[in-house]
């Protein structure tokens, strides 16, 4: 099967790199393994530069549709489906900020939500085109969503892909679980249509009938989940009791679960013939560990990426705590990064009045060397509680993550996103947006793992 790819919500490329193994601008100019026929980047939010999209063509360049246009800077759902080159793969981190890691879980609103909603540009997709293999990344926070019904928004997506004829598989990855620098979790999604051959291959391997009972059906789920699925073979789990997998039939209808279907998904399952086995598991890695010291850089670095002592701290370095309800601090002492980072006791007076003592605990300060990198988030670099402040390496001074540090963490080669081409003309594109791309990024070391299977797999059906 030829390793053709469609890459919707495409960032500045990160399923492209970590299928084609790219790890330097320089790899990005050879031939690739995968060959990208189209994909999609738009961002809503950028009116006058398309800095993700721009990005991503200053590397790769552009596709056209089966028109002959240029539609991959096109709000998605306003893309005709039927014109997008046929390809087997399709790949995307789809936007869910309604429940992002960002957002509180008691406000998300999941697929009703602006960003929720783009998953049914994916389904249209499938629906147009029938990919034969799919695989999706998105926030760990999917599985629980929405707070007032639990897992509902999950089982919607599930009840797609049963209603186009697939098989799933997912499981909530922590990057730095299986060795790499960031401790970012995300849940991966991997589908494929019943008719191809991996999915006979898969029945025959893990002995499933459809006419056997529950037992039986919880035994051959349980050799996919703990052996022999995709994600089992990509990221080896210790092997659980099967007996502990949990098993719920999916309504038949999108209404009845829109309404009334909740369920507690757990980190690793599979849905097939509309059937939900789903298992608690750990994962199983004894290798190296990459640490943010492993991917900092140890030159010099610009002046303006440190910071000063009077933004650093506005008493001594050991407090790490703040109490306001007798004295309010200055707003110079509000402004440091150990008052941001440090627990608090605030008075605050609700809407309707009642007054109460808002707090919060502390964060580290420093990041550690000896440490895969906390969670990044789009706000990286800004004066928030969880930006990233390291010591220099070659100084020791204080200062903010560089460019090439993001680009590391998230797996992206050193330089990645510094150009855009924008009208023909290369742009570099502002600090604050690359640090931007990079928060919405996945890690690119999670795929290029994955694309050991996804070849054998591609190889195996002719």
């Amino acid at each position: 099967m030829k390793k053709t790819v469609c890459e919707l919500f495409a960032g500045v490329g990160g399923f492209r790199c970590g299928l084609n193994s790219i790890k330097s601008i320089e790899d990005a100019k050879k031939p690739e393994k995968w060959e990208t026929v189209w994909f999609s980047q738009w961002e809503p939010a950028d009116k006058k530069i398309q800095w993700a999209h721009d990005c991503y063509v200053n590397r790769f360049g552009t596709c056209l549709d089966l028109k002959g246009n240029d539609t991959t800077n096109v709000d998605i759902n306003a893309v005709d489906k039927k014109t997008v080159p046929d390809h087997n793969l399709l790949v995307g981190g789809f936007p869910c900020q309604d429940y992002s890691v960002a957002s509180s879980l008691a406000t998300s609103k999941g697929l009703e939500g602006k960003k929720g909603v783009l998953w049914w540009d994916i389904r249209d997709m499938l629906e147009a085109k029938g990919a034969p293999f799919v695989l999706l990344e998105n926030v760990d926070r999917l599985i629980k969503s929405p707070a007032s019904q639990r897992g509902r928004d999950f089982a919607i997506i599930l009840a797609c892909f049963r209603d186009l004829g697939y098989t799933v598989e997912w499981r909530v990855i922590n990057a730095a679980e299986y060795g790499y620098q960031q401790r970012r979790r995300r849940i991966f999604i991997f589908a494929y249509r019943d008719d191809t051959a991996y999915a006979k291959r898969i029945t025959e391997a893990v002995n499933y009938n459809r006419m056997f009972g529950d037992e039986l059906h919880r035994k051959s789920m349980g050799k996919l989940l703990l052996t022999d699925g995709f994600f089992a073979r990509s990221f080896p789990i210790d092997i659980s009791d099967d007996k502990k997998i949990r098993v719920v039939k999916l309504p038949e209808g999108i209404g009845e679960l829109s309404s009334s279907f909740s369920f507690t998904f757990e980190n690793s399952g599979v849905m097939k013939d509309g059937m939900i086995y789903t298992l608690k598991t750990t994962p199983s890695y004894n290798g190296d560990q990459i640490t943010l010291g492993d991917i900092m850089e140890d030159g010099d670095v610009d002046s303006s990426f440190f910071i000063p002592n009077e933004r650093l701290y506005y008493t001594s370095p050991d407090i790490d705590h703040s109490d306001e309800t007798h004295e309010k601090l200055s707003d110079a002492a509000h402004k440091t990064w150990q008052y941001v980072k440090g627990a608090k006791k605030l008075p605050r007076k609700a809407k309707n009045g009642h007054e109460y003592i808002f707090s919060e605990g502390p964060v580290a300060m420093i990041d550690e060397y000896d440490k895969p990198a906390r969670t990044m988030l789009t706000s990286e670099g800004s004066f928030n509680r969880t930006t990233h402040i390291v010591k220099d390496k070659k100084t020791g001074e204080i200062r903010l993550l560089t460019p090439i540090e993001v680009e590391r963490i998230q797996g992206f080669p050193s330089d990645w996103t510094k150009e855009c081409l924008v009208d023909g003309e290369t742009v570099e594109m502002p600090v604050h947006k690359r640090r931007f791309m990079m928060g919405n990024a996945l890690v690119v070391n999670l795929v290029n793992q994955m694309e050991e299977q996804l070849s054998e797999i591609f190889d195996a059906e002719g």
